[in-house]
């Protein structure tokens, strides 16, 4: 129409044309200049509303009503109305919301969409109405409300969605609109509240729930809820929450008002509304309440009031409280409950049946005697579930199962029922009836898993059994299993394992059967929580193995093998080095090589393959080379050759041969004035420590003498000498004797003996040492030596080395007595040429062989020496001077220590470097056959198995002997000196004992 009229409308500010037959609104309907601030289009015909049609009252327009009208479609930004605060859209024909639809009234408050038909509203649909705080989308075609279509409305404090279709809340629904004060879900198609559903609406003061179809309330459903203060309920299903749920309404703590109208409650639990301290109205009305377990409400301090209306009340014994307990709280006002049962109190008021006639004389509510069971079964199987229960009650029994709260309305159930008893109480037609109900589950899936119990129920009440867990189980099946892999260290190992099942698998990684892991330990093992890949950084030869792959769940375990192959390439595990030996020797050479596979080992001498012999053996697996008897041929550079896979290495040694040393011969020149200096002063120390001990003798002999039973002038000194070495062969073999001339203790001879035996005798205070070549059936050179100790350790104050003649003294090496003027004796073989020569006495005997012979026999009141020394020390610290040092030897530990060094120590102490103290100066520092080296020394002193022979005995391996071998030289008195060489002797020696014994 013309808008000429509506010039002279200027002033008007509320303009109502309903009720009229508008069919459109276009563009320039309305002229600027207008201000009107209220327009009413409601119940006309408009059914087209173009976008901007109403852009000229935007500065004025407040209220905008076009309801009842044919609209079916609202353009985007169809309204720039910047301060209309109310806009009805309410029974039109929308049905769709799209978004930014209404975007350009920012000062919206109230927006009414009620009583279309929508069906959907899309995402950011409301978009734009940052102020608004009420909005009715009741009676429509809702089925669900999603957070993207409520986008936008931080300010809306009143949702009104009831008489809708929604089924489902989904919990991010509400997550943009959390100021709500009122929440409108009635008539609408709910089946269950789920737990945390509603836990974003921490202002909600009322929720109307009620026509719904709400069967389960899950424990915690209303978590979050503390500011609720009216919960509507009504005309639901839940009745199973009442009677069986404990918890339903957790979480309330502020709640007001609960009603409960029309939900088809046969009874109360004890804990049905735990949680509800605050309530002080509860409406329980229009349920056929039969019984109501005693302290049910007794939680509920603030009630005040109790809404209940049922004829159906069984007043029995568990009914006995109620009554009091209503009257006693004030209670009663608003409660209406007649007795059902028994008959004889049928239709009487609970308030005015007699207190004694509330008994239990039968069973007319079902009693649940047999619960279902937990049950653990395999995919695809069958399952049964049995629950039954006893009444007395002839009433119709009828039975249901639910599975996590939900009906299960299509189940293959079987049913039956049998008398089990007669009950004594009952009246005289009745017996007690067993009801027995049977769920079967074919071909069960995993779908069927859940929680299940039974309802069964008769006209005086329901009973529930215990919720029974079915479990499906697969045992798990692996969908990735791990191969064998073969990989160079230093690489990354990739392990794959991945497996299905029900309930899911867990995998587990093993390594040759444990679960130590070097990768691990060494943190290079890498596992990914959401992958199926085992990583194994920087590959080393340790991580070498099995590695077992083991998916387990409840149904069973499986388990996978994958082998690990690390490549590596040969390298020594102890590197080669230089040997120099003496012709004879025996000499080793260990090649330890380590590779993965195992490396080849071959041997080269001079770049030539070496092949076995009678002299040169190998080892199994060639790591050892043994050459026996080393002669000079072979020297030269051994090679070892390792091989594998991956390549090849070589390792070398150069093995150095030398020839023997001659016998020793005092060296001329400058030198031998250096070596008689230090001889001497060694000689001087060893006959001042020999003195010391004779003068401990002496004391001893001394005071046994005062202590013995017959006084007697007779002293006779025992000829049990104490030989300086261990004597434990024979002189079938050659002995090389090394002659000293002494510097302390007396005249004595200084020269040299000539090969007839004579001394001859010179000025010069060198120590001469000679080589006697007189056959005397040693079969080649003898040269004695007595370095050790002076020869007259036991003589008188004047001894002189005087020749004496030797002669047979029987088939073993024996001591011959001597005459008075004779300081010793001197023993040699049977049937030797004797001869005559005279000879310094070696060692304290003649030839320094010792023969354990019984003691000489003394007159009866003197004591003998005694043999039997102090073990106290092991290293014969406290022994006299002739059993320490040499004797302590004689049963060396198994493993000696580093004799090399200390033999190069002693050979220098004693100055006679690479000579016969110096031989010991090159032993390996760890020696492989020290017998062959103990009588090699032997014959170079000419003590065949005899002092230095006593070196044969040694271990093959020897150990540290090195802090030992100086306690020894303490025991001599010769600190890093000739005897200090044995001073690394190991602080355990072995059966010192038997040696003392047998020295």
């Amino acid at each position: 129409g013309s808008s000429g009229w509506m010039r002279d409308l200027v002033s008007v500010e509320t303009l109502d044309l309903s009720n009229n037959d508008i069919t459109e609104v276009r563009g320039q309907g309305f002229p600027a200049g207008l201000q009107i601030k209220d327009l009413y289009l409601s119940n006309n015909k408009i059914a087209l509303l173009e976008a901007g049609a109403l852009d000229q009252l935007s500065s004025s327009l407040q209220i905008l009503r076009l309801s009842r009208n044919r609209i079916s479609q609202v353009p985007v930004k169809a309204f720039q109305l910047s301060k209309l605060t109310q806009l009805e859209l309410n029974r039109n024909r929308l049905r769709q919301v799209e978004g930014l639809t209404f975007q350009g009234l920012a000062s919206l408050e109230v927006l009414k969409l009620q009583r279309n038909n929508i069906s959907k509203l899309t995402d950011g649909a409301f978009w734009g109405l940052a102020k608004m705080k009420v909005l009715h989308l009741d009676y429509n075609s809702l089925r669900e409300v999603n957070s993207g279509s409520l986008y936008g409305l931080s300010s809306l404090l009143q949702l009104f969605l009831s008489n809708n279709s929604i089924s489902h809340m989904n919990p991010d629904g509400w997550r943009f609109c959390q100021r709500l004060r009122e929440l409108s879900l009635s008539y609408n198609n709910l089946s269950r509240l789920d737990e945390g559903s509603l836990s974003v609406l921490g202002d909600l003061h009322t929720l109307r729930l009620g026509h719904n179809s709400i069967s389960h309330i899950t424990e915690g459903a209303f978590r979050g809820l503390k500011a609720l203060r009216l919960l509507e309920l009504d005309h639901n299903d839940i009745s199973g929450t009442i009677e069986d749920t404990n918890g339903a309404f957790s979480g309330l703590d502020n709640l007001n008002k609960l009603t409960l109208f029309g939900n088809k409650i046969k009874s109360v639990a004890k804990k049905a509304f735990s949680g509800l301290e605050a309530l002080e109205h509860l409406s329980l009305g229009q349920n056929a309440i039969r019984s109501i377990q005693p302290e049910a409400f007794s939680k509920m301090r603030s009630l005040k009031e109790l809404l209940i209306q049922s004829d159906s009340f069984l007043c029995d014994c568990q009914l006995h409280w109620f009554p009091e307990w209503l009257v006693a709280r004030g209670l009663n006002t608003h409660v209406e409950a007649t007795c059902a049962h028994p008959e004889t109190l049928k239709g009487i008021s609970v308030f005015l049946a007699p207190p004694e006639r509330f008994v239990c004389d039968d069973l007319p509510k079902p009693q649940i005697t047999v619960q279902p069971e937990t049950t653990v079964t395999v995919l695809g199987s069958d399952v049964r579930l049995t629950c039954t229960a006893a009444s007395s009650s002839s009433s119709p029994m009828t039975f249901a199962w639910r599975k996590d709260q939900e009906l299960l309305r299509h189940a293959e159930v079987e049913n039956f029922a049998h008398v089990r008893a007669h009950h004594g109480g009952a009246h005289e037609a009745g017996g007690v009836m067993e009801y027995t109900t049977i769920l079967h589950l074919r071909h069960v899936t995993f779908a069927h898993e859940g929680r299940y119990q039974c309802i069964i129920t008769n006209h005086f009440g329901s009973s529930y059994s215990t919720k029974a867990r079915l479990t499906v189980n697969v045992l798990p099946t692996f969908v990735k299993t791990p191969g064998d892999n073969i990989i160079r260290t230093g690489t990354t190992a990739k392990l794959e394992c991945a497996a299905e099942g029900h309930p899911t698998p867990q995998i587990a990684w093993q390594k040759d059967g444990g679960t130590d892991f070097p990768a691990a330990r060494e943190r290079r093992m890498h596992v990914m929580p959401d992958d199926d890949v085992f990583f194994i950084m920087d590959v080393k030869p340790e991580d070498m193995g099995v590695y077992s792959c083991t998916a387990k769940n409840t149904a069973g375990a499986v388990s996978a093998n994958a082998t690990l192959t690390v490549l590596e390439t040969p390298h020594l595990a102890q590197d080669l080095e230089d040997r120099s030996v003496v012709v004879g020797d025996t000499v080793a050479l260990q090649c330890k090589a380590l590779g993965s596979p195992p490396p080849k080992l071959t041997w080269l001498r001079n770049d030539e393959p070496l092949r076995p012999s009678e002299r040169h053996h190998f080892t199994p697996g060639n790591q050892l080379l043994v050459i026996g008897s080393a002669v000079l041929d072979d020297a030269g550079k051994y090679t070892c050759v390792m091989s594998n896979a991956l390549g090849t290495e070589r390792a070398h040694s150069q093995l150095s041969v030398r020839r023997r040393q001659a016998a020793c011969v005092a060296p001329s020149g400058p030198s031998t004035v250096t070596v008689g200096i230090i001889v001497i002063a060694v000689v001087t120390s060893i006959v001042v420590t020999s003195l010391v001990w004779v003068c401990i003798i002496y004391q001893t002999r001394k005071k046994s003498e005062e202590c013995s039973v017959t006084n007697t002038d007779e002293t006779i000194v025992p000829l049990d000498v104490p030989s300086y070495l261990s004597s434990q062969g024979t002189l079938s073999e050659r002995q090389d004797i090394c002659v000293r001339v002494e510097a302390s203790g007396g005249p004595q001879a200084n020269g040299h003996i000539d090969n007839t035996g004579t001394v001859l005798h010179a000025e010069s205070k060198q120590p001469v040492c000679s080589v006697i070549q007189r056959d005397l059936g040693f079969h080649g050179d003898v040269l004695c030596t007595d370095c050790m100790e002076s020869g007259n350790s036991y003589s008188q104050s004047h001894v002189d080395y005087l020749p004496q003649g030797l002669g047979p003294v029987g088939p073993d090496y024996q001591q011959q007595p001597h005459p008075p003027h004779m300081d010793y004796t001197v023993a040699v073989p049977l049937g030797m040429d004797t001869g005559h020569y005279t000879a310094p006495l070696c060692n304290g005997t003649p030839n320094g062989v010792r023969r354990d012979t019984p003691p000489p026999s003394f007159p009866s009141n003197h004591n003998t020496v005694s043999t039997r020394r102090n073990l106290n020390d092991r290293k014969g610290s406290d022994l006299p001077i002739p059993h320490c040092g040499l004797g302590m030897l004689g049963n060396l530990e198994d493993r000696v220590g580093n004799v090399g060094e200390s033999g190069r120590q002693g050979g220098e102490c004693w100055g006679i470097w690479k000579t016969g103290w110096g031989m010991l100066g090159n032993l390996e520092d760890r020696v492989g056959n020290a017998g062959e080296s103990g009588r090699q020394g032997g014959e170079c002193w000419g003590i065949w198995k005899t002092g230095w022979g006593m070196l044969g005995n040694l271990e093959d391996r020897v150990g540290n002997a090195g802090e030992s071998g100086r306690q020894g030289g303490e025991c001599w008195g010769i600190w890093k000196t000739g005897w200090g060489m044995l001073g690394n002797l190991e602080d355990r020696v072995g059966n010192v004992r038997e040696s003392l014994n047998r020295t």
